[in-house]
């Protein structure tokens, strides 16, 4: 599943192919912090074989070389090597939390190539967020050089992700939602979310890119949201507490053709379990 190729410029890119080559496409950008093995969960319950999901590393996440300076742009060169390489002129985009953002500049870049984008739980331009919608975790990353975000990731992550999902305060109280922590008592998604080895293989190097790229005067104007002419289904959990749901609504209204469904159940991890039935769905609409 795990494989590897060369940029131009001799970065490695890594990335893991969970389907045939007579299968639908769809690249999975994962969250920040994640890997290309965020995509195993859905490829799994793709029981009619329908789908090749394939994951993504990120520069600086898994086997992906680390890419300074690096725009969400930036990143839409990595996918178009992969695809490229395998072949795929067509394909959907799967865009989780942190993820979202790359998956539409990838519809923005490539119109002609994206059939349809499916944004789960999704940031959305933080140019918006820090006015409307706080962050504040992640907005402290503002205007920070790399040296500062990298000390400021490893106190929020630790130098091997060891605190990530720790507890907050004192009080020892969670920011997770009772959905994610309910969610959470699942071995297997633990295992996804805390014991993915390939997130932090180069310590907190990605978080740190990530959170530069999409905090930076850069972010969303990196590239031209309104680019974007494929479908686009937005999916959030509305007690999201990593990623408020109004990211989603904001999403909504700026980007064309987009469907959007909030689920009161679910939070920021558990909404994940919806991924494969609504790629099913936005492939449906795609089509129609």
């Amino acid at each position: 599943m795990d494989k590897v190729i060369q940029a131009p410029d001799g970065r490695t890119i890594s990335f893991a192919d969970f389907g045939e080559d007579n299968q639908i496409t769809a690249f999975y950008c994962h969250g920040g912090p994640g890997s290309r093995n965020a995509a195993k969960g859905n490829a799994d319950k793709d029981t009619e074989n329908l789908i090749r999901y394939i994951g993504v590393d990120r520069p600086g996440y898994g086997n992906t070389s680390p890419l300074p300076g690096r725009t969400i742009n930036d990143w839409t060169n990595d996918l178009e090597l992969i695809a490229d390489h395998l072949n795929i002129e067509n394909f959907y985009m799967i865009g989780v939390s942190t993820g979202g953002s790359y998956s539409l500049a990838t519809a923005a870049r490539f119109p002609e190539r994206v059939l349809g984008v499916l944004v789960c739980c999704g940031m959305s331009d933080m140019r918006w967020a820090s006015e409307y919608a706080t962050m504040a975790g992640v907005e402290r990353y503002v205007s920070l050089s790399r040296e500062e975000a990298y000390e400021l990731a490893v106190e929020d992550m630790g130098e091997d992700g060891s605190k990530m999902l720790s507890n907050d305060d004192a009080t020892g109280e969670s920011s997770l939602s009772p959905a994610d922590l309910l969610y959470l008592q699942d071995p297997e998604n633990i295992k996804r979310f805390i014991s993915d080895n390939a997130t932090f293989a180069q310590g907190v190097t990605g978080y740190a890119d990530d959170r530069l790229a999409d905090c930076s005067a850069q972010g969303w104007s990196s590239f031209e949201v309104n680019n974007v002419s494929c479908p686009v289904n937005i999916i959030h959990g509305e007690t999201d507490t990593i990623v408020p749901v109004a990211h989603a609504h904001h999403t909504a209204e700026i980007v064309k053709d987009s469907e959007i469904k909030i689920y009161p159940e679910h939070g920021h991890l558990s909404i994940s379990d919806e991924i494969h039935e609504n790629l099913q769905l936005l492939i449906q609409r795609s089509c129609s």
